[in-house]
């Protein structure tokens, strides 16, 4: 496999780069994560513009026809600068689902989507569930021409924000059968939907949601009923993908920016870069550092290119943004001493930013245990 970046990848880092420059404002994001705020409206606009928006989906629906080396170059970008946008969870997550719904489903939201009028979110996780899709227990019960949905979903990213939400729902068996899962496409201003928004530890926001004898149409069914597992695992890998090429972006400012201040700080009459015992640990960062982005760009191509061993790629990714990013952020923080735990010093936004990254979609040793 070969990933050397073409003019298009370069193109593309470049103005994601400049634009971040633009975005970046560090106090005004310790401000803004505070409080629940609706999604910047111009910025939005500008990745629509950009063609952001539009970039992993197929010609025939009006998108660009990218793929998955095209949003690890972009949400790289966006990692290094701390970037707060809903990407991930419109584009990626609840775009998946989009992609892969039927030519009307594709057709009534993916132009909104992709114009930015339309914000999304993936609603899989339940308390119970531990990251084990088949765990999910929502049940949607038929009647009619529609399905009835009663329970709860946890910690859903973007979903206080979004218009249009993509529930994973049980039509049949019980909780552990691989068959018997939907995907349903439900409005958030649903009769009977309760959103309770909150915010993820990196300030990210979200929201618990409750079903109280939601109905959705029938044509609001992704896919085949009861067999939505294969497709819903393909999203989630998409997701994953995504928050690794995020995550690489932030683990290389965390590396450049621990080493830059081993070389100004100084201790003993000396900087601190100076010492050996320091080297070794800078070194071991770096070499975290190198491993995430081997298997992020082994986990990408083979992806892209339907490998049979993609899935197990993934879950290696995953794993190693667990291990290895806690490895690096703890030394950052440990490197650049108490200044680190304050809230003033971007360090440990970053570190937060990777603790939330750890979480999602299943934790490092969820993910060990798959392989």
């Amino acid at each position: 496999m070969d990933f050397t970046p073409n003019d298009e990848h370069r193109m593309l880092a470049d103005s994601a780069r400049k634009l971040v420059e633009q975005q970046q404002d560090f106090e005004k994001r310790r401000q803004r994560i505070r409080t629940l705020q609706p999604v910047d409206e111009n910025l939005w606009q500008q990745f629509a513009e950009l063609g952001w928006l539009a970039l992993p989906f197929a010609e025939e629906d009006g998108g660009l026809g990218g793929g998955s080396a095209d949003l690890m170059v972009l949400l790289e970008e966006f990692g290094r600068g701390l970037l707060d946008a809903p990407f991930i969870p419109t584009v990626v997550l609840g775009g998946g689902v989009l992609r892969r719904g039927n030519g009307e489903q594709r057709q009534q939201w993916l132009p909104a989507l992709m114009e930015g009028r339309l914000q999304m979110a993936l609603a899989i996780e339940e308390y119970e569930q531990r990251f084990a899709l088949e765990n999910t227990a929502l049940p949607a019960s038929r009647d009619g021409d529609a399905f009835v949905l009663s329970g709860s979903k946890a910690c859903v990213l973007n979903a206080d924000q979004a218009e249009l939400i993509a529930v994973l729902a049980r039509t049949s068996g019980v909780p552990g059968d691989a068959a018997g899962l939907s995907l349903f496409l439900v409005d958030a201003n649903s009769d009977g939907l309760e959103v309770k928004p909150h915010r993820v530890v990196n300030g990210q926001q979200g929201a618990e949601l409750v079903f109280n004898s939601v109905r959705v149409p029938a044509e609001r069914l992704v896919g085949e009923a009861d067999q939505a597992l294969p497709v819903i695992r393909d999203v989630v890998n998409e997701g994953i993908l995504a928050l690794g090429a995020e995550a690489m972006g932030a683990l290389t400012v965390l590396l450049n920016d621990t080493v830059e201040y081993s070389r100004t700080r100084k201790q003993f009459g000396m900087p601190i870069g100076g010492f050996q015992a320091l080297q070794h640990r800078m070194a071991d960062m770096f070499m975290a550092v190198e491993q995430t982005r081997s298997l992020l760009l082994a986990a990408t191509l083979k992806t892209a290119a339907g490998h049979d061993d993609a899935g197990h790629a993934v879950h290696a990714l995953k794993a190693q943004l667990g291990r290895g990013g806690r490895k690096v952020a703890q030394e950052a923080v440990q490197l650049h001493g108490a200044i680190a735990m304050t809230d003033e010093l971007s360090i440990g936004h970053y570190f937060k930013k990777l603790t939330a990254i750890d979480a999602l979609f299943g934790n490092a040793d969820a993910h060990l245990a798959a392989m």
